[in-house]
Formats: structure tokens, sequence, C-alpha cells
């Protein structure tokens, strides 16, 4: 993840922000929704990377705004977005707080009876990024990624807001000390922690911008094709000699490629797939479909990780929302 190339977004001058503060006050559901709506998308990406989880940041950005609503009395007036941003990121410090952290199979030393697992995120959720410079909008993207947010969840959740409120969101030190009723020595130190364990590894954003759009459109054909053609050679060239494949929420996974090899053979490949393009977390990936009955039906979301123009992870998620990336509820044979 990049420190720099951020940009900040406000909603309205700062006239037209007052004259509908002063109608939100007075009760007026529609002035509040123009004030808070520019921004419920960013603090909507802003509840996942804390939280690890599509389902929760919502319900988590609704909490939000239900209490900013009912609390613009005490609001300034004067910074709208750090306000929200104060809420919502409590908000998300007491669900981590009776919830946990979030896991990929890959995380894990061993099974675990009671795991909640990290939850991919639709390209839906990040059309906001479109209105930022190409710079930002990478680190946008970057910011979403899954092994980030996955590395995300190995901080403590302290930790974890500053790095996102510093490093992701361009807020200076005293302010995320203000949001999160702090010091800024204490918001330096944590920084310092929190950055030693999630370190600048190669993004997703610059392997697919090194390799190019037709070659990721060489790669997806070729990654389909070799699904729906049952070819489990033409599958396993496509991989790393270390590359994982995990299924969340089954805990086992597999490694390199005579395990993966394996894998397929003795289960995913004795059916029959089609196998739709999608992006997630802004990244490559694909909707499988398994033939049952007479159609094919939605069997999980597969997340590309690339390393160069190979495939080094697959994260197939097994209970994916399709509908959340666009993906029809079923095909016909």
């Amino acid at each position: 993840m990049r420190r720099g190339d951020r940009q900040r977004l406000g909603c309205c001058n700062t006239g037209t922000m007052d004259r509908r503060i002063e109608l939100a006050r007075a009760g007026d559901e529609d002035a509040f929704g123009e004030l808070v709506g520019p921004l419920r998308d960013e603090l909507h990406a802003h509840c996942y990377r804390m939280l690890g989880s599509d389902h929760d940041a919502e319900d988590c950005v609704q909490e939000t705004l239900l209490r900013a609503w009912s609390s613009l009395g005490r609001f300034d007036g004067e910074s709208l977005r750090p306000w929200l941003y104060k809420i919502a990121t409590n908000r998300c410090l007491t669900l981590i707080e009776r919830r946990g952290r979030r896991e990929l199979p890959t995380d894990l030393s061993a099974p675990q009876a009671e795991t909640a697992w990290l939850e991919p995120y639709p390209a839906s959720r990040l059309t906001w990024t479109a209105q930022l410079t190409p710079e930002a909008r990478v680190v946008a993207l970057e910011s979403v990624e899954l092994a980030f947010v996955a590395s995300l969840q190995h901080l403590s959740a302290l930790q974890r807001a500053v790095l996102l409120l510093r490093d992701v969101l361009a807020f200076a030190a005293s302010e995320v000390a203000d949001l999160l009723d702090t010091t800024v020595a204490a918001v330096n130190s944590a920084l310092q922690r929190a950055r030693k364990v999630v370190t600048g590894a190669p993004t997703q954003q610059a392997t697919l911008a090194s390799l190019g759009e037709a070659a990721q459109r060489d790669l997806a054909r070729r990654y389909m094709d070799a699904w729906e053609a049952g070819d489990v050679e033409a599958i396993v060239a496509l991989l790393t000699d270390d590359a994982k494949y995990s299924m969340p929420p089954l805990p086992q996974w597999f490694e390199g490629r005579d395990g993966i090899r394996g894998f397929l053979l003795d289960g995913p490949l004795k059916w029959q797939w089609k196998i739709l393009p999608v992006w997630a977390n802004g990244q490559l990936a694909f909707g499988t479909y398994l033939w049952e009955d007479g159609r094919y039906i939605p069997k999980g979301l597969d997340l590309l990780v690339l390393r160069g123009p190979a495939i080094a992870e697959v994260v197939s998620f097994l209970e994916a929302d399709f509908p959340s990336f666009g993906l029809p509820d079923s095909l016909p044979g």
C-alpha cells in the first residue's frame, strides 16, 4: 500500500452545506441525504477495510448515518467528513471488540471450529473512485485488495484505525487523535507499529497495470476455457509453483501445483462448469456455476491473486452473494 497519492472529497461548497445543515436540523431528511450521500460509499469502503465484511460494513454505515441524523444538534457545522468518519470508526471499533477479526484459510495455522471469514468486496461498491485522480483511484483500489484487508485483520483495532485514517484517508495526526479521542503521540506510536505489520508488498493494481488489458483478457479467457473444458493441466499451467487454493468457509486449503492438481481431479473437475468474469476487491475474479438439475447454479466466487502473468492464489468464496457482484442467479444449459 503506497502512502502519498491521496485525495479528500468534499460534498458541496460551504454556503450550500450550511443551508442544508440548517434544513436537516429542522427535520428535512432530503437535505440530510444530500449532505451525506456523496460520502456514503467512501464511508462504506472504510468500514469494509476495518471489518473485512461487506455485510458488516453496510450495517455499520446505516448505524453511522442514524447516529449522525440524531446528533446533528451537536455537529459544529464545519467538518462533516471527519465527523462522519469519527462516528463510523468508533462503531467499527465496537464491532471488532465484540466479534474479533476475520480470517482467510491460508492465514490459519490450524483449522478452527468457529471462524469469521473475510468477505469479498463488489466492484459496484467502488464506483465512487471514478471521481478521484488516477493516482488517488489506484490507492483507493489498493486499499481494498484482499491481501491488504487480510493484513489489517492482524492489527489491533486501534492500529487498524490509525493506519487507515493516516495512510489511506490522509487525515493529519492531530485530526486522527481527535477522531479517536487520544493523543498525537499515541497515534504516531500506533502508526509505527501498524506499518511494521502491513508491509509494502507489490499490489495487484501494479501487477494488473504491468500486464496491460490485453494480457488480462487473455488470462481470463484461458482460465475460463480451462475450467469449462475440465482441463486440469491447463488450469495448473496458469499457476505459480507455490500457488495456493482455498475455499472459505471451508478451512482446508491446498498448496503447490501437485496439491492443487490432486484436489481438482478428486473433486471439482468431476463436474461441469460455466465461468463468468467479474471484478472483486479491485482484482480479477470469476463467478463459477455448476451444472445441476438442468441448469448452472452459483457455487463460488474465484478471486485471483496474480504474481506477474501467473496466478499465485485462488480464493474461492463459496458463500459469495452473486447478485451483489452483478452475477445472475443461474445460467441456462
